[in-house]
């Protein structure tokens, strides 16, 4: 099933009694979980009729008695296994009859990171239930994905001011919604949202700041980069959330470095790369400072970068050494 199957099904009420609800986009798969539990628990008695696991820490025996306890005083029950992925062996073995005689008033969930689909327990789970795998969006979703969650707020956005957003905060949906709820309640009884209203907001936050780091990388301007990363890094931004937008931009100039040596006319850039021609000439003037064969190292030393980071190197330092690389005129 897919989410937007899940989401239809849940709203018009058609429940099933398994549900697996998993990937790597965790706010997604909470979001799922939170609209399920809304539609399936009667909220006047949730006290006697949700059961909430973690799957690191429960026993197959107390899921099982509470899945084929009978609901109390409404018509379904619900029980909940979070970081159900981490389900030991032993577990999985006593549920594994029950997904295959599932009690007709209770509505499971396992609610999961990763699953490994070659373990019997979860291929049974997808086959007896719903399986609805959440995936982070990818660059060129996050524009449509931003103007859906707006709408759904009663508020309209033009195009450029959402891949504006988009483009500022990069795919960590939590921080885009975030950002959305802001924007919304700043406009007030404005309708629609425009670039200046987006401009106002994000600029408040330690988005804008990585924004800039990111062009001045881009702009190959060493003094301003170092000085960004500075900056940053004392306010107390994640180095890996650093890395993730600097691996973000870097990939648009890549795309259309490639597409500028294959002669690609400009009048088609905008189709061809994806990127909002409110951004093209800016990230188009940056490509023009790298070949593709610079881009290559460069994403060769973020991939060190990474590893070092989460094997607990010297943040700072090491970063700095990247700027300067990538700088290098």
């Amino acid at each position: 099933m897919k989410p937007e199957e899940f989401n239809r099904a849940v709203e018009k009420g058609e429940l099933a009694s398994l549900y697996l609800l998993y990937g790597e986009e965790p706010y997604l798969v909470e979001r799922a979980v939170k609209k399920l539990l809304e539609r399936a628990v009667d909220p006047g008695f949730k006290d006697f009729n949700l059961n909430v696991f973690y799957g690191n820490e429960c026993k197959g025996e107390e899921v099982f008695g509470a899945a084929q306890t009978l609901p109390m005083f409404a018509e379904r029950r619900v029980v909940l296994v979070k970081k159900g992925g981490d389900l030991p062996a032993g577990a999985q073995e006593i549920l594994l009859p029950y997904l295959q005689d599932p009690c007709p008033g209770t509505c499971l969930i396992l609610q999961a990171e990763k699953v490994d689909g070659r373990k019997k327990f979860f291929a049974e789970f997808k086959k007896r239930g719903e399986a609805v795998e959440f995936k982070r969006p990818y660059e060129n979703q996050l524009g449509p994905y931003v103007r859906d969650e707006v709408r759904a707020a009663g508020k309209k956005i033009d195009g450029a001011a959402a891949e504006l957003l988009a483009y500022l905060v990069g795919n960590n949906l939590q921080e885009l919604v975030s950002q959305i709820e802001k924007l919304c309640v700043y406009c007030g009884k404005k309708d629609s949202i425009d670039i200046a209203d987006v401009k106002a907001i994000v600029s408040d936050t330690k988005v804008e700041s990585v924004f800039e780091f990111t062009d001045a990388l881009g702009s190959k301007d060493l003094s301003k980069a170092l000085r960004m990363l500075t900056s940053l890094l004392q306010d107390g931004e994640a180095p890996l959330r650093i890395l993730g937008a600097v691996a973000r931009h870097y990939r648009q100039l890549w795309q259309v470095r490639e597409l500028l040596d294959r002669k690609v006319p400009s009048a088609e850039l905008a189709k061809a790369s994806g990127i909002n021609p409110y951004f093209l000439k800016k990230v188009t003037d940056q490509a023009r400072n790298y070949t593709v064969g610079e881009l290559k190292q460069i994403f060769e030393r973020m991939l060190e970068l990474d590893l070092a980071f989460k094997s607990g190197g010297l943040e700072e330092p090491l970063f700095e050494r990247f700027v300067m690389s990538a700088c290098k005129k």
